[in-house]
């Protein structure tokens, strides 16, 4: 794990790049117990947003993507936060001061940040109905929220 985020930064810069590859499934448990598989929301599409307690511009982002979450739930969207530190209990006390409807997941392991090759906290995927990741963005700063939420209107209608 130290190795994992001796590579990583978190930044203020997205570099935000279209991709058109299959996504990497996996199992992940959420905050409230239950194990959710990213396979089960093909039909939907989904913000894929792997943060950490300890990154700045994630805590910031955070009440964004809640506010995006509100407002195309219905629409065949959701959000699946990714947190990657060791302790829930820093996710837990963080989401106590910003909470959030949409489910978070656990990566204390950090099975699944590997598996998707993170270089930044955060980072952010936007993923088809199909299970297509279609858009990475790493890093976030105020103004970002407009690129994600352009493309998750493009990924809703298809």
């Amino acid at each position: 794990m130290a190795i994992l985020f001796a590579s990583l930064t978190f930044s203020n810069l997205s570099i935000a790049k279209e991709i058109n590859q299959a996504s990497h499934d996996f199992t992940l448990k959420s905050l409230s117990g239950k194990n959710l598989k990213l396979s089960e929301f093909r039909g939907q599409v989904v913000l894929l947003n792997f943060w950490a307690s300890w990154c700045g511009p994630c805590r910031q982002e955070m009440p964004v993507l809640e506010e995006i979450q509100r407002r195309y739930k219905d629409l065949g969207f959701t959000i699946l936060g990714v947190n990657v530190d060791e302790d829930s209990e820093k996710a837990r006390t963080l989401l106590k001061e910003i909470p959030v409807s949409f489910p978070i997941l656990l990566d204390a392991k950090n099975k699944t940040s590997e598996l998707y090759e993170l270089e930044a906290m955060p980072t952010t995927i936007l993923i088809d109905r199909d299970g297509t990741m279609r858009y990475l963005h790493k890093g976030y700063q105020p103004g970002f929220e407009e690129h994600y939420i352009k493309e998750i209107k493009a990924l809703i209608r298809g």
